[in-house]
């Protein structure tokens, strides 16, 4: 007798404190169901599988965290950008390292501008370091060579 109520208080109790979804959970779940071989879950999880991420492009500082000195004195561009780059000047980093401020001097097809800038849309995932940038050598004019 004393089992008896013990189990009927502990069962009111979990119909108390569980919440309905899981008690339905629990009653139903137990019997597995025989005419379905494969979940719906699991062939969505083969699916995306077998589908090829993207590569998540990255902002200005997690592009130059590689370089030495983080990047100063190295050009650097947004991938949708022709013939305009940034040479970093300078670089007020935050502490996790992924976010920041950057200052640099603007070059548009090969000629640099006159005063370094604040570099807007660091922290927008596009940027891309270039390796040889255009830059137009200022040329002499030959002198004639006395012999």
């Amino acid at each position: 007798m004393a089992l008896a109520m013990a189990e009927k208080s502990a069962t009111s109790f979990l119909y108390k404190r569980l919440p309905f979804n899981l008690l339905q959970t629990f009653k139903f779940s137990t019997t597995p169901n025989p005419n379905s071989s494969s979940s719906p879950s699991s062939t969505t999880t083969s699916e995306s599988s077998t589908k090829s991420k993207r590569k998540k492009k990255k902002n200005l500082f997690e592009v130059v965290q590689f370089l030495p000195n983080w990047g100063i004195g190295y050009h650097m561009a947004k991938s949708h950008w022709t013939n305009v780059s940034y040479e970093i000047t300078k670089i007020n980093l935050y502490k996790d390292g992924k976010h920041g401020k950057a200052w640099g001097l603007a070059y548009k097809d090969g000629l640099p501008a006159p005063a370094p800038k604040k570099i807007s849309g660091v922290h927008k995932r596009c940027w891309k370091y270039i390796a040889h940038p255009l830059k137009l050598e200022a040329r002499k004019p030959d002198a004639p060579q006395e012999a």
